[in-house]
Formats: structure tokens, sequence, C-alpha cells
């Protein structure tokens, strides 16, 4: 059984408002937002540290700051142990878990977003699952650099999903498909989140990301990764020395 004693001071989330009903949820849609819930103490390292990461970009070209954040702010690498990001990871995955990545994702004024995509992880075998847990510590409005999905995509584990537009997509991978569990047309949701909400999602849940008003601030956020282990990550952004580093007996960053 792992320590879940920590302070008030310390902790990440208000609440972990993760039920019968979320996980019913992200199971059906492939995500599933949880608003508001990160304390104002984690929202206020946790901008320190993003702050921090986006003053080092771009950086290397082998070594991308917001590609190995965790290595370059020891707050953002405090919390891939935190006592209630693994009590959440757990819920998710049970307990024989690695940790994958950690990617800031701060989006500017002006940023393009990102286009449509989904994510590969042993797509032969649904018993290994990966999911990815989005802070969005600034929130985001609709139209304004926020996140959009297919709900229940995930289903279909596919790892090519690609597109430029929403209307390619609709065109194109979209097109004819239906939910595999209940059959309704796929379509595309628009999220919004408040300020401190978190997000769950799936691997291979198609999602992508609106552009970023030019007048609007920066969007600030990043992202952590766990996996069941047993099949090849691509996504697994760790290098040796870190690795080492954040080694213990729970085995949480080993590869297999």
């Amino acid at each position: 059984m792992r320590d879940t004693t920590f302070s008030v001071s310390d902790k990440l989330f208000t609440s972990l408002p993760f039920g019968s009903d979320e996980r019913r949820r992200l199971d059906t849609d492939g995500h599933v937002v949880l608003p508001g819930i990160l304390t104002a103490h984690a929202c206020t390292r946790l901008m320190d540290a993003l702050a921090h990461i986006q003053s080092l970009m771009p950086g290397e070209e082998d070594y991308r700051p917001n590609h190995y954040s965790a290595e370059l702010a020891p707050y953002l690498a405090s919390l891939i142990r935190h006592p209630q990001m693994l009590e959440l990871v757990g819920r998710l995955l049970g307990q024989d878990i690695r940790f994958d990545h950690c990617v800031t994702l701060n989006r500017p004024g002006g940023n393009d977003g990102a286009s449509w995509h989904s994510h590969a992880y042993s797509e032969n075998d649904p018993a290994l699952a990966f999911v990815r847990i989005f802070f969005y510590v600034s929130g985001f409005k609709l139209g304004d650099g926020n996140l959009k999905v297919v709900p229940g995509s995930h289903l279909f584990r596919d790892p090519g999903i690609k597109a430029s537009s929403d209307t390619e997509l609709q065109d194109g991978w979209m097109k004819d498909q239906t939910h595999p569990e209940t059959r309704a047309a796929l379509a595309i949701e628009q999220l919004q989140a408040p300020p401190a909400s978190v997000a769950l999602m799936w691997t291979h849940a198609a999602h992508g990301v609106n552009p970023r008003q030019a007048g609007s601030d920066t969007r600030w956020s990043v992202v952590y990764a766990y996996r069941n282990p047993g099949a090849e990550s691509r996504a697994r952004w760790i290098s040796p020395e870190f690795e080492t580093s954040m080694s213990a007996t729970d085995g949480l960053m080993s590869l297999d």
C-alpha cells in the first residue's frame, strides 16, 4: 500500500471526484473533465514551473524542454509520485503502472493550436491501458485554445487518426462512423474548462486544440501520462539520467 499522508499545503487536488459515474463517462467517451480541482497552492507552484519551462524554449532539437519538463522543473518531477496523483492513476489503471512522460502544453496568444491526432499504445491488447492527465492551470474557453474531442473514438484503438481541420476529419476518418457502444453517429465536441481543471483521456482518443486568440494571454498547461506495462511506448520521453535519479522499488520509472 502506498503512503498517502501529506500536509494540507502539499495537496494537489481539493478533492478527487472520480467515481463510477466519471469512470463510465471516461470509458464511453474517452475523456472526462474534472473542473477546478487543482488547489490554489498547486496552481501557484505549477505556474512558476511552467513559466520556467517556457523560458527555456525552444531548446535543443533532440532535447526539447517541453518534452522533458519534469527533468527541468523539480516541482513537476515531485508530482509524478504525489500520493493524490498515484491514487488517481490507481483508479484508472490499477496498481501495475509505469510513468511515461510529462510534457508542458503552454499556448501563448496567437498559438496555432494542434491538429487532430490520436496516439499509439498496445493496439492489439486492450487490457493494457494508457491515460493522459492534463492540468489546465488557467483553463480555456470555447474558441480560444480549447480542447476538442470525438467521443467514442478511443474505442477504435486507431493510432493513426490525423486531420488538419474539423472538416477534414468529418469528411475523412469520421465519415459514416458510429460509436461502437451507443451506435450514435460520431460527432466533434468542443470542450471548455475553468481554471484549475483536470482532464483525463485514453490515449487512442481523437483530439485537437483550437488556435489561441491573438489577444489572449498564455494558456498554461501540462500533461502527465501513465500506462500499464507490457507494450512499446513511442511517447516515452525520459532520459536515462532522470530515470536513474527517480528510480525506487515501486518500478514506476522503469520501461517494462
